[in-house]
């Protein structure tokens, strides 16, 4: 018997809560109703936490809920992008964004020119029952774009942070608050008593506390058919709450952490829900332990965050993963830091670590006048290390050689080799093919005999001629760019007997047979495969057959 309706899903996942799930939203209760209060008695209120800790689902499902309309006029809540369209040009982005916001079903010709103060002066207001003006709450959501952002829109910021302090000036009953990333609160600092106009208040929003842990995991399912024990609350808010560090020795221990990260919980709990079968009306801890595998839930969301980030900006997700692995953690296991520079981060372009924290895989901060990164968790500490598939690393690897990014094309295939089983011979057999063209690209002779003997035999073991080809074509190579022509020839040709329709084979003999005085040779070669020819080795082919004639 089914008890589940699938449109009942008490948990939300990776998204935000919104205004219509404030009946889903538990565990903030207090924290609601302080913020409520201070923005309704302060001019400014500052909202601030760490990225992933819950700020937009708060003021959306927590806050607002709690705003009498009856004793507020509460204007939409607003988030401001630095790249929000410009509906008419000449306007300041910045302010049309807001505006938009404020007054979501005007047009774009009705607020064009409106600075804030006139466009608050021709709203209508609203009176309490003693004819006094209503309160006029404003918020603005992400509002670190106000004050942080590239330097060719540093004027509309600039501008709009201005009229923003003007109407709070102009209208005594506006009440603003701006909620924002921890890290950046220092760029608010300058602005909060003109803001605030002598008044203004700030709320630094945590993580969640065990029992505001378990109310979020037992209240939402208040609206479903299914309830879930006590005991099996504790197990997972426990679960929730420690984390698991291997050090680079391989010594295993086990952190208890004082708090719950919001994002982990939704994420752990939406994939419980989906997981249980659909006749499971009481959740136990026999479920718990069955279906709510922490760590695997967690895997699966930094791997689908990784591979989201991987495909956003054309990295490929092996060389992603070795990067986070390598940069942010330590060879202790533990959390490690790293600075931003002007256009990467420990070698990877900066946009993508901003994605990654806009994901909760890293958290940002300014330190010493800089910022940095690191991971958003301890608990993320797991699936970070965790290598996963070879082909993961090899598929990197491949794009790296294609590059003749030789040194990351290296440290690729050592992390495949890493990750594979120990029977996983074809792994092997690629890795060294990949590291002795990488030894030949350095002039190292030593490694790419070493390196081609061994991929030769691993491939051969498998029966995998091709690759016995590529291996062959390596080492013929390297005997050419040494001047042993004779050997060079050999090896080649033994590689194109082997794979006759491998292009690069068939290129390197004829180069063989031109560096050894028989061009005709070479040009044979060519023609027999000319239609087939890459334009990048077109104009060697070309050249080789002009020489011939």
């Amino acid at each position: 018997m089914t008890v589940t309706d699938p449109a009942d899903r008490p948990y939300v996942g990776l998204r935000p809560f919104g205004r219509a799930d404030s009946d889903l939203f538990h565990g903030r209760e207090q924290e609601s109703r302080e913020i409520a209060t201070l923005w309704r008695a302060a001019g400014l209120t500052v909202l601030y936490g760490a990225s992933g800790v819950g700020k937009t689902s708060l003021l959306n499902a927590g806050v607002l809920p709690r705003i009498d309309q009856e004793r507020a006029d509460v204007l939409p809540v607003a988030r401001i992008s630095p790249h929000s369209p410009l509906p008419l040009a000449g306007g300041n982005p910045y302010v049309m964004a807001l505006l938009s916001a404020w007054a979501p079903e005007a047009s774009p010709g009705s607020l064009a020119g409106l600075t804030i103060t006139r466009f608050l002066a021709e709203r209508p207001g609203r009176e309490d029952e003693y004819g006094d003006p209503l309160p006029v709450l404003a918020a603005i959501d992400q509002a670190e774009t106000l004050f942080h952002s590239d330097l060719a829109r540093q004027r509309d910021r600039k501008e709009l942070v201005d009229q923003l302090v003007r109407a709070m000036r102009d209208h005594p009953s506006l009440h603003l608050l701006l909620s924002l990333r921890e890290e950046y609160l220092f760029l608010v600092l300058p602005y909060e008593r003109p803001f605030g106009q002598g008044s203004r208040a700030r709320f630094h929003l945590q993580p969640l506390s065990p029992e505001a842990a378990r109310q979020a995991v037992e209240r939402p399912l208040d609206r479903t058919a299914r309830t879930i024990t006590r005991a099996a609350t504790r197990l997972l808010v426990g679960e929730l709450r420690s984390a698991t560090v291997k050090d680079a020795w391989g010594n295993v221990s086990t952190v208890e952490l004082d708090l719950v990260e919001p994002v982990q919980l939704q994420v752990v709990c939406s994939a419980l829900w989906d997981s249980l079968p659909d006749e499971v009306a009481e959740i136990g801890e026999e479920h718990v332990r069955v279906y709510a595998v922490v760590e695997e839930f967690l895997v699966d969301f930094f791997k689908r965050a990784v591979g989201e980030v991987a495909r956003e900006f054309d990295v490929p997700v092996g060389e992603l993963l070795l990067w986070l692995r390598r940069t942010f953690i330590t060879d202790h296991g533990t959390r490690n830091i790293a600075y931003e520079g002007i256009e990467q981060t420990m070698g990877m372009p900066n946009a993508v670590a901003r994605a990654l924290e806009d994901r909760h895989i890293l958290r940002g901060e300014h330190r010493m006048g800089s910022r940095w990164y690191e991971l958003a968790h301890d608990r993320l500490i797991g699936p970070v290390s965790h290598r996963g598939s070879p082909e993961t690393y090899l598929e990197a690897a491949r794009t790296a050689r294609a590059q003749r990014n030789w040194p990351l094309a290296a440290r690729l295939a050592d992390e495949a080799r890493h990750a594979a089983e120990p029977d996983d011979s074809w792994v092997r057999a690629e890795v060294a093919e990949i590291h002795a063209d990488a030894a030949l690209a350095q002039g190292d002779v030593k490694q790419v005999r070493r390196y081609c003997d061994e991929a030769v035999r691993l491939y051969a073991e498998r029966g995998r001629f091709d690759g016995v080809a590529r291996a062959l074509t390596i080492d013929g190579r390297c005997h050419l760019a040494h001047g042993d022509l004779t050997r060079a020839i050999e090896q080649i040709n033994a590689a194109v007997t082997l794979a006759p329709n491998d292009i690069s084979a068939q290129m390197a003999l004829a180069e063989a047979f031109h560096r050894s005085g028989t061009p005709r040779a070479a040009a044979a070669v060519v023609n027999g495969i000319f239609p087939l020819l890459t334009d990048e080795a077109l104009d060697r082919a070309n050249e080789m057959l002009r020489l011939s004639e």
